[in-house]
């Protein structure tokens, strides 16, 4: 399926595409969904201190590469942070860290989580919460066959984001991630909206072949549910769907100002 997106990659500061440059070296030579071995590691996030933004901040600066300054990276591959809450962030962190999520890009993370105290997580969290996301644009190609046909792309992932799907138990997507995406920091359901087509096709994928390591895979057992009778086309148009996704505030404050 077509997809449009409009990607502008910024300038980059010569120390951070040193660290791309090893990203993308590390990352080449993998097959893809590649299990990523490392050394059991405790880490208890409810012993550091609530996150401090303007120390995460500083400590982001070895993310911007992959990540962008703000969290919103123009890498498709890699997901924007920008808007994410401080839980979830600090939280899958950890998991990376400690070896209980394996899967997409996890390998290039690993050298720069590793050495992280459960505190720099809370505060990168903290800084990423306080960034405001971007958005991309949905694919509004017409469907020519199939049970969707006459519809636009992006209308099958609306109406199973809106609305789900009861015959096939698939619930609507809004109810926890919220109606703009913005998710529901308190649960830790993640702010999905604007999100990189790509990536949230592959973590809805991920999360269909129903394989984790996470200790506690409680969020995890519940996405396994939702996408379980997906197809490949529905999870396609899903994630372009959510990659358009934004609040209406941000298409009033970009209006140009009336006379």
């Amino acid at each position: 399926m077509r997809h449009v997106r409009a990607l502008a990659i910024t300038a980059i500061a010569a120390p951070l595409i040193a660290i791309v440059a090893y990203a993308q070296s590390s990352v080449t030579p993998m097959p893809e969904e590649a299990q990523v071995q490392v050394a059991p590691l405790e880490i208890d996030l409810s012993k550091a201190l609530p996150g401090d933004a303007a120390a995460g901040e500083q400590k982001a600066q070895v993310c911007a590469a992959c990540h962008g300054a703000d969290g919103n990276s123009a890498i498709e591959m890699y997901p924007r942070l920008a808007g994410q809450s401080e839980r979830y962030i600090a939280q899958q962190l950890a998991l990376i860290a400690s070896g209980q999520r394996t899967e997409g890009m996890v390998a290039v993370m690993l050298p720069f989580v590793e050495g992280m105290t459960p505190q720099d997580m809370r505060d990168l969290g903290a800084y990423f919460a306080t960034q405001k996301s971007g958005a991309g644009v949905a694919d509004d190609a017409d469907v020519t066959d199939g049970a969707y046909a006459g519809m636009k792309f992006y209308e099958i992932g609306q109406a199973l984001y809106r609305g789900g799907d009861a015959k096939r138990g698939i619930p609507a997507c809004m109810a926890c991630h919220g109606p703009n995406g913005a998710g529901n920091p308190g649960p830790a359901y993640p702010h999905i909206g604007g999100q990189h087509a790509a990536y949230t096709a592959q973590r809805l994928q991920h999360y269909q072949a129903g394989q984790t390591q996470e200790t506690d895979p409680a969020h995890f057992r519940i996405m396994e549910q939702v996408t379980h009778s997906l197809t490949e086309q529905e999870i396609q148009a899903l994630s372009s769907y959510v990659q358009g996704l934004h609040a209406r505030a941000d298409d009033v404050d970009a209006a140009p100002a009336q006379p």
